[in-house]
This record gives structure tokens, C-alpha cells and sequence, in this order.
């Protein structure tokens, strides 16, 4: 998705939607952080460091990495931990979980999945669109504005980086530009 596509995603969860404030985090915090559906929907209160704006992520074969998240992201979430998540908590105890179900249980894989694709629906976005599309976008966005292949497998949790080459489109204008500034004959 174009840097555009993905604005009106994020934006996409309005006011008369139930829980309206934790899908605008969700949104956020895949978009922002590259994470698998999985790994958000396992993602902890504990694993949330908000004032040094970062969480950390638990990903395939139990490697954990820290995942920075930006000032839209923090402030997406603050305002669904202040506003949102205590109603979907109540008779719940303090479940641990950071996005919660209308149930007060963990957000399971599979309605991050849901939520996604109906937010895309309503932009008019491509059908296909999933969690994975905003993975996806988040390395490819990265890569386009600049960022070194290595720092951003580091970000996606990849043991290889043939697995961060394989799934990032690198733009071509992008490889020329830095063709043309780092080779001596270029």
C-alpha cells in the first residue's frame, strides 16, 4: 500500500464504530512496529513501554525484539488505554493483554484479521489487504525512505536476510538514487 493508503487505513476506525479508539491503535501499532498479527494479539501490557515509546514483541521461535513505536502509534494507544480498554476490561480482573476483545479477553489473530479487512473495505482499499499488507508496507516504506536492508530485517524479527529481500519490493528509483550516490563511476 502507498504511504497515502495506509493514512486512510489508520483514520479509517471513526467514533460510531464499538471500539473505535483500541482499532485505531491496532492499526497503529501494525503499521508502526512491522508486527505479525500474532505477535500484537500476544502482545502484554507488560510489553508496552510508552514513555520510551517502544514494546517488545515475542515472535517466531521465541525471539523477542524491541519494536519502536511512533508518536501516532503512543498517542493512539494512550488514548485507548485511558478511554476504551477499562470498559473492555470490567468483570475481567486486569487481564494482561493490551488490546482486548468486546469480551475482556486476549484480541484474538483472527479478528485483527476481521478488523483489518473491513476497515480496508470502507477506504475502498484492495480486497487483499490483511495484517500482513501492513508488514509488509512498514518494510517497504522503510526501504524507501532510506533505511539499510540489515536494520530493517532487524525490525521484522528475520533470522535471514534473504527472508527480508524476498517480501520487500525494493523500489527501483530508490536503487538508482543509491547507485548514483555511492558508486565511484556511477
Amino acid at each position: 500500500m502507498s504511504p497515502a493508503v495506509v493514512d486512510r487505513l489508520l483514520a479509517a476506525p471513526q467514533p460510531y464504530d464499538a471500539f473505535w479508539r483500541r482499532d485505531r491503535a491496532l492499526l497503529e501499532l501494525l503499521y508502526a512496529t512491522g508486527c505479525r498479527a500474532s505477535e500484537i494479539s500476544n502482545l502484554k501490557l507488560a510489553d508496552l513501554h510508552l514513555s520510551q515509546r517502544y514494546c517488545l514483541a515475542h515472535g517466531k521461535g521465541s525471539k523477542d525484539r524491541l519494536t519502536p513505536l511512533g508518536s501516532a502509534a503512543a498517542g493512539a494507544i494512550r488514548e485507548y488505554l485511558a478511554t476504551e480498554r477499562p470498559k473492555l476490561a470490567k468483570d475481567r480482573g486486569d487481564p494482561p493483554w493490551l488490546l482486548l476483545s468486546r469480551g475482556g479477553k486476549r484480541l484474538r489473530r483472527e479478528a485483527i484479521w476481521e478488523l483489518v479487512k473491513r476497515y480496508a473495505r470502507r477506504i475502498g482499499a484492495n480486497p487483499d489487504v490483511s495484517p500482513h499488507t501492513l508488514r509488509h508496507s512498514f518494510a517497504t516504506h522503510l526501504l524507501a525512505g532510506g533505511a539499510d536492508l540489515r536494520q530493517v530485517q532487524e525490525l521484522l524479527g528475520h533470522a535471514s536476510i534473504a527472508t527480508t529481500q524476498i517480501y520487500t519490493h525494493v523500489d527501483q528509483t530508490r536503487l538508482k538514487r543509491v547507485h548514483r550516490q555511492f558508486h565511484p563511476r556511477a
